[in-house]
């Protein structure tokens, strides 16, 4: 059964996840994926939402599936309890995931049962296609990116930092473009999106 926790700030929604889980994430261990922000020249996310996972009381294994071999991806999701993926730029994540064969690891530990935690990017990524994320992520940042198709976990498309500096307009131009022909979920910085098996849910202010 499919368990995943979507948002636009980790840090800010925190208290959602251990309320999700049940408060019962002390001493167990995270795959932590911060692929996305490499290319990114605003990145102060990564830590907040590192600390924040460790304020939970879990254990922070960084993997950087840009360098990692294929054999050290899936033997740390694999053995983790968590996967979490971070914010970024969402075409060069996408890139990394499908040129290194993570994608496909990643998404047999997910409906294996592993719990997915996507941040901004990592929201975006699982959708069934990233097209609608050229507003907010220059996808030149992923040249041998050839097809646009996500991950597919999820059958809508979140939309991240709606109604927040500095993503509020662009956010906002995916709402417009988009809104007619996508299943859009749009979240604030304070918002998350669960989902747990069948049920999907918007927690948060």
């Amino acid at each position: 059964m499919k368990s995943l926790f979507l948002s636009s700030s980790f840090a800010q929604v925190a208290d959602e996840f251990a309320r999700f889980v049940g408060d019962d994430c002390a001493g167990k261990r995270v795959t932590f994926i911060a692929t996305a922000s490499v290319v990114e020249s605003v990145n102060f996310y990564v830590e907040q939402g590192r600390q924040a996972l460790q304020r939970l009381g879990l254990e922070v294994d960084a993997l950087d599936i840009s360098t990692a071999t294929r054999e050290q991806t899936r033997r740390t999701l694999q053995d983790n309890d968590y996967i979490y993926v971070s914010g970024g730029n969402t075409f060069y994540l996408l890139q990394e995931l499908r040129r290194t064969g993570a994608d496909q690891a990643l998404v047999r530990q997910v409906e294996s049962g592993t719990p997915y935690l996507g941040e901004s990017a990592g929201a975006m990524v699982i959708a069934p296609h990233i097209e609608y994320a050229r507003f907010m992520d220059d996808p030149a940042a992923a040249p041998d990116l050839d097809a646009l198709s996500g991950l597919g976990l999820i059958d809508f498309f979140p939309v991240p930092h709606y109604g927040n500096a500095p993503f509020a307009a662009a956010a906002e131009q995916i709402m417009a473009t988009y809104g007619a022909t996508l299943a859009l979920r749009p979240l604030s910085n304070t918002q998350a999106v669960i989902v747990d098996g069948e049920r999907v849910a918007v927690v948060g202010a």
